[in-house]
């Protein structure tokens, strides 16, 4: 049985984990070997991405997993959920970490979004 208070924890947790595979800078070097993102400014100021995947078969397979976040998230929440059940003594202390950076993501937004 889940408590709550896992259940918040691994649900932040996932989200900034999924986050972080899918769209960060520091992560760019895992989804590098699997796809290419060629970013171009539009005349109106909006960017548009294209998309470059890498390889055929698992290669791309894997590239098109890390570039959804919805699958991604899918396989960050298993990942974290065994970790949590199996190895909690390792697994906690990264969960926790991953909790508050992402409540410090959201009133980082909600802060923006007022300012």
């Amino acid at each position: 049985m889940i408590t709550w208070l896992s259940f918040v924890l691994l649900s932040l947790a996932t989200f900034r984990l999924t986050r972080l595979i899918v769209y960060d800078k520091i992560t760019g070097f895992i989804r590098a070997p699997f796809f290419e993102v060629e970013e171009k400014w539009l005349t109106d100021g909006t960017v548009e991405e294209t998309v470059t995947f890498k390889g055929h078969g698992w290669k791309r397979w894997i590239g098109e997993l890390l570039r959804c976040h919805w699958c991604t998230g899918i396989w960050s929440s298993i990942i974290l959920f065994i970790g949590f059940h199996y190895y909690s003594i390792v697994f906690i202390p990264i969960i926790i970490v991953l909790a508050v950076a992402a409540v410090a993501s959201i009133i980082e937004v909600v802060i923006s979004y007022f300012i």
